[in-house]
């Protein structure tokens, strides 16, 4: 450095650190009901590691009855909105997801939602 012929050697380490979601509860029984009879829940998503805003989404599953029909039988809605924002204290905001169920035909499952980001973490 500075036409100095002696060598420097920097040492960097770190740690990568993948966004993730948790749950809270981590997972959901949602009551039987009669046909065309809603159920329904709040789920709290709680992101961590997350470096910049993000917006959630919902695989929700198809589900294939008896006499070969599809249907989607659940519906989510985030009434505060889906953005995982990162306020100024770094910590990442609590999502509230409204899951519901609803069937015409009777169906009994289990299940997955898939919830992922942008980048699909």
């Amino acid at each position: 450095v500075n036409n100095n012929p002696s060598q420097y050697k920097i040492r960097l380490s770190g740690t990568v650190k993948t966004p993730k979601l948790n749950f809270d509860p981590p997972f959901l029984m949602l009551m039987p009901v009669p046909l065309d009879v809603e159920t329904e829940t709040d789920l709290n998503i709680i992101p961590q590691d997350y470096l910049r805003q993000s917006r959630i989404h919902v695989k929700l599953p198809e589900i294939e009855l008896e006499d070969g029909d599809r249907i989607y039988p659940f519906s989510v809605q985030f009434p505060e909105g889906q953005d995982v924002v990162l306020p100024s204290d770094g910590k990442n905001n609590q999502l509230i997801c409204h899951i519901s169920f609803r069937s015409s035909k009777p169906v009994s499952l289990l299940g997955n939602l898939c919830f992922a980001d942008e980048e699909e973490n």
